[in-house]
């Protein structure tokens, strides 16, 4: 691992973190992970597995901080994780099929709606929900899925134009 790429992943990781700090609850305490977002974006750039569980590891911690979800710490730490092994695994695959934004909106999709099965099983079998799985499925996680799939597509390609800009000059 480099610095460079801990520092980039480290200011992705803040910035999703802040997102995910104040972006409200859609319901029953429960929002969109932005957060997610930034560490599949982290993963399909650097590719680093190393660096993928680390930013996996800090993503699960931050969100932990920030959740409003009954038990959420607990089940937040273990999606995070689980979500981080699976969606490296399919990465290559996806991303070697499809082009750079279609590739992110799939792995972003995919991993968000991962991340919330995860989370919501866990946090059931751990804690109980709120309400049934399946309407807390529906409601939350598929509409964040596909918020964080667009959030995910403006951010890497905001990442991608800023990159070029900047490789001129350094």
């Amino acid at each position: 691992m480099k610095t460079k790429d801990i520092v980039q992943a480290s200011l992705l990781v803040a910035i999703g973190f802040i997102l995910h700090a104040v972006f409200p609850p859609l319901l029953l305490g429960m929002k969109p992970d932005f957060s997610l977002a930034m560490m599949f974006i982290v993963l399909i750039i650097k590719r680093d597995f190393k660096l993928g569980f680390l930013v996996a590891l800090a993503t699960g911690i931050f969100t932990a901080l920030t959740t409003g979800f009954p038990g959420g710490q607990v089940a937040n730490i273990v999606d995070k994780m689980l979500t981080f092994f699976i969606v490296f695994a399919i990465l290559g695959p996806v991303m070697s099929k499809f082009s750079n934004k279609i590739g992110v909106a799939i792995i972003t999709l995919i991993g968000t709606l991962i991340s919330g099965a995860v989370f919501l099983g866990t946090a059931a079998l751990l804690f109980g929900l709120p309400g049934p799985f399946t309407a807390l499925f529906y409601t939350i996680v598929i509409p964040a899925s596909i918020i964080n799939a667009i959030t995910g597509v403006i951010i890497f390609s905001s990442i991608k134009i800023g990159s070029s800009v900047t490789e001129n000059y350094i």
